[in-house]
């Protein structure tokens, strides 16, 4: 593997753990795609770095089990944003 790659996987993993951040989040913050992301933590840094590697699986792991949540309170302030713009539109 690349030095670069390793660098990089790496990086975006301490971003990870010390952000609590999402794959989505740290592909928008290093500008590379969430495949990229999810590769780098979960394939490539298990050869660079196990230990790494085992700390985030655990915060990919949380967010998983949290997505579903995420979209539900997603969907809603959506919905709420547009009450909120029709019932101004009214007035």
């Amino acid at each position: 593997m690349k030095e670069y790659i390793e660098e990089r996987a790496i990086a975006i993993v301490n971003y990870i753990i010390d952000h609590n951040a999402t794959v989505r989040q740290a592909a928008r913050t290093f500008g590379i795609s969430k495949s990229t992301v999810h590769k780098d933590c979960v394939d490539r840094l298990v050869q660079v770095n196990p230990g790494l590697a085992a700390q985030v699986r655990k915060v990919l792991d949380i967010n998983k089990s949290e997505r579903h949540i995420r979209g539900g309170m997603a969907t809603r302030e959506k919905y709420q944003h547009r009450l909120a713009i029709c019932s101004r539109e009214e007035k």
